[in-house]
């Protein structure tokens, strides 16, 4: 299968891993930024109507190290998996019903905030700490776009309050240090991640360098 580079303009994590591209190497990379979402949701504290999750961790992480739209395919993987019936969403839940859920519009968001950092790292913002962070700050702000009017609509269909004090003390309120949290974490990991690539691959070039 044939490869291609990759201008370094556009070139995230996962590329300076692999060298290379092929539709190969980006299916596998998209497959395993689902699983990485997947693991992380089942770190969950149970919330009533959206649990806190390690999702937005993995949503961070795999959109800087993709890229924007492998980094969006991967979440939208994700989104469709878990509706097929895989339990991968928080709790190892899924299927169709999950649509049913107060807590699905932030699924439908992670995707949107995925393709958001990705398109960030494409221009170097994950490569040094406080640039990352704001980055990683700004893009998750974008699940609660969806997830917060979603919830509201859910809620009202229950007969329960969803006033906006009601909504915003149900799904935004307590998730506000966590993804504070979170963000700081990927912005001090993936970094250090390229520091390392970058050391490995002088150590690979220097011997043909002094040669």
């Amino acid at each position: 299968m044939s490869t291609t580079s990759i201008p370094a303009g556009r070139r995230v994590l996962a590329d300076a891993i692999t060298g290379r591209r092929s539709l190969a190497t980006d299916l596998a990379m998209i497959a395993a930024g689902t699983v990485i979402v997947a693991l992380l949701a089942q770190v969950s504290v149970p919330l009533w109507p959206v649990p806190i999750t390690g999702q937005t961790l993995g949503v961070v992480i795999v959109g800087a190290a993709l890229g924007a739209w492998r980094g969006a395919a991967s979440l939208a993987l994700y989104l469709v998996a878990g509706l097929a019936g895989l339990p991968i969403f928080a709790d190892f839940t899924g299927g169709p019903l999950s649509v049913l859920k107060p807590s699905f519009g932030f699924v439908i968001g992670f995707v949107f905030a995925a393709f958001a950092i990705g398109w960030l790292a494409e221009r170097d913002w994950d490569r040094r700490f406080w640039p990352a962070l704001a980055g990683f700050l700004a893009a998750s702000v974008i699940p609660f776009l969806f997830g917060v009017p979603y919830l509201a609509v859910v809620l009202g269909g229950l007969g329960l309050d969803n006033s906006l004090p009601a909504v915003m003390q149900a799904g935004v309120y307590p998730f506000v240090l966590g993804g504070v949290v979170k963000a700081v974490v990927a912005a001090a990991a993936v970094p250090l991640a390229w520091k390392a690539v970058k050391a490995v691959d002088s150590r690979r070039s220097g011997p043909s360098e002094r040669g």
